[in-house]
């Protein structure tokens, strides 16, 4: 399978599972085997082994954004602690955030006790300010993160010589530096999680199309799973269920690879404890060190399609992998004859107010978790935990973290939704430009704040 780097290196030959074989009868069916999925089942199966899990996927493990993502186990939240706060309190979203950071050690733990070799490193996250707008945006940030609890061991100011001893890429004023991230190989690690709970007793029916899911019930192509728990864990493909294509939006991400660099362009480049790397700019970008000396690099940039449609031709848009290498060549020069080997891309779910979620509503038994907005590889593993805990009682700290029960409004229909959400993006563009030029932040990108819901 050629989705991705990561599917290719995953040393895994990806033949699928058996599809359902027909109508059944479980305690708990998943609906999606991507990192939300199946960190429900593992913890599920650890926490009660009694229990019959079905995990439904219709294509296989790891074949969606778990498996074509940037590779970074993060604590990143898409909406602000201020935001958190403003229903929950200061303390809920100080706590939320404790909890996103135990994710990053907590994936790493799990891996090394199940045998996962997913070139897990916790080497950081270094932010890089490329000009004085971003500079003073990453100082806000750091004053912001005092003010929520955030510590220099949590989130640390660099100067520019610090930011340049771990990255040095062109025109570096300073930056930020937080502990709390880690480089993955992500399809690695969702095929072997898909493993660990194939070990546990679940089940993983792939190739197996769900059409719709409604109290106690899944309906696929092969026939009704029924369930006393059904849980939703789609992500950026929840539109191909019946009645959820306003849920969520799937906006695709991008990403080209080099190829293997030698050890003498790297110790130009830095990355050297195989830190994720992202700058100040509005349309993001990131980037990592691969395991075996590549640089694996992505970013936003591709357009959003009528009616949430999602086609295996929206993940190559030549435009955007010639954006993202002239991005890399200009950050580093020593890459101008690197060859890229890989380009791929694939969409990601975005809630209408950038809020994940997770929950159990008890009177239908219907889960969910998601929209993580790119940010899901450490935010979904405290999300199967926290399902875990609410599919089986546990009175947990967890079940009280201020994401668990919050429901994001849908986005609205066609036309407004198309012409919405790339508006959006054409703005972040238009934003980092206005900031080149105007050397102040951007006004563009504050008026956007509000239809991202101020997150």
């Amino acid at each position: 399978m050629s989705l991705s780097l990561w599917h290719e290196t995953a040393d895994d030959d990806w033949t699928p599972r058996a599809p359902l074989p027909g109508s059944t009868d479980v305690d708990v069916a998943i609906v999606g085997a991507g990192f939300t999925g199946l960190w429900t089942a593992y913890h599920l199966a650890r926490t009660d082994p009694t229990l019959r899990i079905a995990v439904l996927e219709r294509e296989v493990a790891g074949f969606g954004a778990s498996g074509r993502n940037g590779g970074w186990c993060s604590a990143l939240f898409p909406a602000s602690a201020e935001r958190v706060a403003r229903p929950a309190g200061r303390d809920a979203a100080i706590g939320l955030l404790r909890a996103l950071q135990e994710s990053v050690r907590t994936v790493g733990e799990v891996v090394n006790a199940e045998g996962i070799d997913a070139h897990y490193h916790r080497g950081g996250m270094v932010m890089l300010a490329r000009n004085e707008v971003q500079l003073r945006r990453l100082r806000a940030e750091v004053d912001e993160g005092r003010r929520w609890g955030q510590t220099s061991d949590d989130l640390m100011q660099l100067d520019a010589a610090a930011a340049r001893e771990r990255c040095a890429a062109t025109n570096v004023l300073g930056g930020t530096y937080t502990p709390h991230c880690a480089a993955i190989h992500p399809a690695r690690l969702v095929r072997g999680l898909a493993r660990a709970v194939e070990r546990r007793g679940v089940r993983i029916h792939e190739q197996t199309a769900v059409h719709e899911i409604s109290p106690g019930r899944v309906r696929t192509a092969a026939g009704v799973v029924r369930a006393d728990v059904v849980v939703r864990a789609t992500e950026g493909y929840t539109r191909s269920l019946a009645r959820e294509r306003r849920r969520m939006a799937p906006v695709y991400s991008l990403m080209v690879a080099t190829e293997p660099l030698p050890d003498e362009v790297w110790a130009e480049i830095g990355l050297f404890d195989r830190e994720t790397l992202s700058d100040g700019r509005h349309l993001i970008i990131y980037a990592q060190r691969t395991a075996d000396g590549r640089l694996a690099f992505g970013g936003r940039g591709a357009p959003y399609h009528f009616g949430s449609r999602v086609r295996p031709a929206y993940d190559r848009e030549p435009r955007v992998f010639r954006h993202l290498e002239a991005i890399v060549r200009s950050m580093f020069p020593v890459l101008r004859d690197a060859a890229f080997t890989h380009r791929w891309g694939g969409p990601l779910g975005i809630p209408r107010d950038w809020y994940p979620s997770v929950g159990l509503d008890r009177a239908t038994g219907l889960a969910w978790g998601g929209g993580y907005v790119g940010n899901g590889v450490g935010a979904s593993q405290l999300a199967g935990r926290t399902l875990a805990d609410l599919i089986t009682g546990q009175d947990s700290d967890l079940v009280r973290l201020p994401w668990v029960g919050h429901h994001s409004p849908r986005w609205e229909p066609e036309p407004l939704r198309w012409l919405g959400v790339n508006a959006g993006l054409r703005v972040m563009q238009l934003a980092d430009a206005e900031e080149r030029i105007t050397r102040r932040s951007s006004v563009l990108a504050r008026a956007m704040s509000a239809f991202l819901g101020g997150h």
